[in-house]
């Protein structure tokens, strides 16, 4: 049976649903507002259905919309990828595989794992996707992305995991800090202390849970920031303290720009993990093989993100 819609139904369906309106979508795609309304009509046509409806000069998606706009992503990217994987192996590249790490956008590991990957698996390439590290785990879902390394527990449907290491958590805060020089930090050392915080939504395994809590000790949160990064900064400006993960913080501890100390005298680990589609999980399947690099590149003792 031949298909209802076509590829340019489904770059216009993603085009209108990204800009809200027709002649955005028109200026994205290249063509024509008119063209781009003809088009439109013609895809509710043969889908029956009416994709979008007007409200106030914006068109909003339907239900149909919606669920056609998932489905048009899916496609283009692994289109997108299709053409662009034919092209890199006239570059001697036979896979590419795409990579991102949960939150943190410290990539100086990087370096030294592609060193450690072409001497044992030649032909794959690595890809960072930076921008699926907000979301990575529905990123392998989805195929925009094939290994996320993340903290915590893996327990999506569809997705399996490789430990990779154990990472302690830091109490980051300026070199001027009333606090440094400690070896860990305690719930009570940081009352009403200004805190910047990733994330105000509480987990199990983290500081919230582990450090406030148990003795009903709370910071000053002073600012919610989801960029790592920035909150290294702003700690290292002397506006507030933090938690944050180990690895991703030692090029600014070693710079001397921010200290750190071990959250409660126990300390809490977090395990980082690669993720992966469980479907990947063959021996010889490049996305495996990278997985499983990843993870014995980790455990030598002068590099792996310990060692960063």
């Amino acid at each position: 049976m031949k298909p209802l819609l076509d590829l340019r139904h489904l770059q216009l369906i993603r085009a209108i649903v990204e800009t809200g309106r027709i002649t955005d979508a028109a200026k994205v795609l290249g063509v024509t507002s008119s063209a781009l309304s003809h088009r439109l009509r013609e895809a509710e046509r043969r889908l029956d259905v009416p994709l979008f409806t007007r409200m106030h000069k914006k068109l909003r998606k339907t239900p149909a919309a919606d669920y056609m706009a998932v489905v048009a992503e899916r496609i283009l990217t692994d289109l997108n990828r299709a053409e662009e994987d034919v092209r890199r192996m006239n570059a001697g590249i036979q896979h590419v595989v795409r990579l991102s790490v949960e939150a943190y956008s410290n990539y100086r590991w990087l370096p030294s794992f592609i060193k450690f990957l072409k001497s044992r698996a030649a032909g794959i390439d690595i890809q960072i996707m930076a921008d699926a590290r907000n979301d990575p785990t529905n990123g392998v879902l989805n195929r925009h992305i094939d290994i996320a390394v993340v903290s915590g527990a893996v327990a999506q449907p569809g997705l399996g995991s490789m430990k990779l290491f154990d990472d302690p958590l830091l109490y980051i805060m300026p070199p001027s800090h009333r606090l440094a020089g400690r070896d860990y930090i305690e719930g009570a050392d940081i009352v009403d202390e200004s805190f910047i915080t990733y994330t105000k939504v509480p987990e199990p395994d983290r500081e919230f849970a582990l450090l406030f809590r148990p003795t009903d000790s709370y910071p000053k949160w002073t600012a919610t920031v989801e960029l790592p990064e920035a909150i290294v900064e702003l700690v290292a400006s002397e506006l507030g303290t933090s938690v944050l993960s180990s690895w991703a913080m030692q090029s600014a501890l070693k710079e001397g720009r921010i200290v750190g100390a071990q959250v409660t005298r126990n300390g809490i680990s977090v395990p980082w993990s690669a993720a992966y589609r469980t479907e990947d999980a063959i021996e010889d399947d490049p996305i495996f093989q990278v997985v499983t690099l990843l993870r014995q590149w980790c455990d030598l003792p002068d590099a792996g993100f310990h060692a960063i």
